[in-house]
């Protein structure tokens, strides 16, 4: 007996398992939250990749402010002139107060006590790619010519923050391990739970000759509506969660938070996310149906 008829139509009543009624809305919840990890990566990969740019071979040099403008401008001159003589050093260039100045606004206020505090003076350093520098020969070089100046090398935090990022990336990809594991091992239980309350429809369908591959492929269909439907579900909820971060992340300084670049493959990935879910929740069951059925066979 011919069974293609059968393709249009369900012979196991799966629609009416109580099992069924929160399977879309489970799946919604693992989309969900597979979104915001998604995002969340994508947000410190772009972060960590502008501050790289932004300070990667760079240093920050401070002249203490001296008694007089005369003075001031004599050791800025001789800071500089041991910088540019450094072989490391490709430019140096000191910062302008007004820039120094609305640096500090974002914490201090947009004040004219500013104008009159006796702010340090800033050099900044750009250095050839590769090449080490010797942090505290230089800095005893340049207190030579300005007792008290320092030296930032941005490079060490830099490479703090470059691993911090890394590991907070590392627990995204965790999270989302864990959230494929839970959605499997979901859809996995509701499948088993099916096979058990409709066993006899499977006998019979047996009985008349229908196949393994025939029944689980109604298992696999029901589980690929269920996990499109939770999929749109889950990725709906997450738009607006999107535009509130938005929202809120363009409420702050844009002088203390920096610009958030997420790529178009990112978004692409986190559209992508319903049909993840609803092919694996189509593999899921068909494997576990067949793996069941040969067992009983």
């Amino acid at each position: 007996m011919s069974f293609l008829s059968f393709n249009h139509h369900k012979d196991v009543p799966l629609d009416k398992d109580p099992g069924t009624r929160f399977l879309p809305w489970l799946i919604a919840f693992m989309v969900y939250l597979a979104a915001l990890s998604v995002v969340a990566t994508a947000i410190m990969q772009s972060v960590s990749a502008r501050w790289e740019r932004g300070v990667s071979d760079t240093l920050t040099v401070q002249v203490p402010p001296g008694d007089s403008v005369k003075q001031d401008q004599a050791q800025i001159e001789g800071v500089l002139k041991i910088l540019r003589a450094h072989p490391a050093v490709v430019l140096a260039e000191p910062i302008a107060r007004t820039h120094v100045v609305s640096l500090l606004e974002p914490w201090l206020g947009n004040s004219r006590a500013l104008d009159n505090m006796p702010l340090p003076h800033l050099i900044d350093v750009s250095l050839r790619s590769g090449m080490d520098v010797d942090g505290q020969q230089l800095v005893d070089a340049m207190n030579k010519v300005a007792p008290g100046a320092t030296m930032d090398d941005h490079r060490i935090w830099l490479d703090r923050l470059i691993r911090m990022s890394q590991t907070l990336e590392w627990g995204a990809y965790i999270v989302l391990s864990l959230i494929v594991l839970a959605s499997i091992g979901t859809v996995f239980f509701v499948t088993k739970t099916g096979l058990a309350i409709h066993q006899d429809v499977i006998e019979v369908l047996h009985l008349i000759g229908a196949q393994d591959t025939y029944i689980a492929r109604q298992f696999a269909e029901h589980a690929l509506n269920l996990g499109l439907r939770g999929g749109l579900l889950g990725l709906a909820a997450a738009g607006p969660t999107f535009a509130g971060f938005a929202y809120l992340y363009r409420q702050i300084d844009s002088a203390l938070l920096p610009d958030i670049d997420i790529g178009l493959w990112q978004w692409a990935t986190v559209m992508g996310l319903p049909i993840v879910a609803a092919a694996m929740g189509y593999l899921t069951a068909r494997v576990a149906v067949l793996r069941t059925l040969r067992k009983m066979v």
